[in-house]
């Protein structure tokens, strides 16, 4: 459940982008309309409204994520703080300037951020996050646990540049392609290398067991 919750704003986003896209100018209207105010010039053009309506879109719907779980009293992890700082940032200015670009920088950034703060964390701190964020329900051995980070820290790395590579060569200039693997592709990737994790790791656990 937790999985699909983490992927509403995602999902969201996805389903702005295409309706806005199949209602184009219904989309340039009531941005043109209500939402003057907040986008360069005043006004966008029918090319440009599927993008700034769906990056609205996915920072209310994390904003709102934010909301829910403080109001169950439970604690906001840092990864959706974190995610929520980005969207804001970067879509913030794909909203005033209604460059689709920021927002597809946003995700490459993102899993380098994640990379960088692995990799930073085991070589300069001596700790590995991975294992601080696991160890309370599994026990390894060290060594795994240091595979397991190097995993993450290369998974991410590719990410980023494979995000990289889709949004500005492959799909340079259809927006629609790279919206699709955002929300499927991506998030299809990152669930088949957590199940390969887990049944790396499985085989570790019987072991020590």
């Amino acid at each position: 459940m937790k999985f699909l919750f983490d992927l509403i704003p995602l999902i969201l986003f996805f389903a702005a982008y295409k309706l806005s896209g199949w209602n184009a100018e219904a989309a340039q209207h009531f941005i043109n309309t209500y939402l003057s105010g907040i986008v360069s010039g005043g006004s966008v053009t029918p090319d440009q409204a599927p993008i700034v309506i769906a990056t609205l879109i996915g920072i209310l719907a994390t904003m709102a994520q934010i909301g829910y779980i403080k109001l169950q009293g439970r604690k906001v992890d840092f990864v959706l703080w974190f995610s929520l700082a980005m969207f804001i940032f970067f879509g913030g200015l794909t909203i005033y300037l209604h460059d689709e670009d920021f927002i597809k920088w946003k995700l490459s950034i993102v899993y380098w951020f994640f990379a960088s703060g692995l990799l930073v964390s085991e070589l300069v701190f001596k700790k590995n996050l991975m294992r601080k964020s696991m160890e309370e329900i599994v026990e390894l051995p060290d060594l795994i646990w240091s595979r397991l980070n190097l995993a993450w820290i290369c998974f991410f790395t590719a990410m980023g540049f494979l995000n990289w590579y889709l949004a500005f060569v492959l799909f340079k200039g259809d927006t629609s392609s790279w919206v699709s693997f955002k929300a499927f592709g991506s998030t299809a990737i990152m669930f088949v290398f957590i199940v390969a994790q887990t049944i790396y790791l499985s085989r570790h656990i019987k072991d020590q067991a």
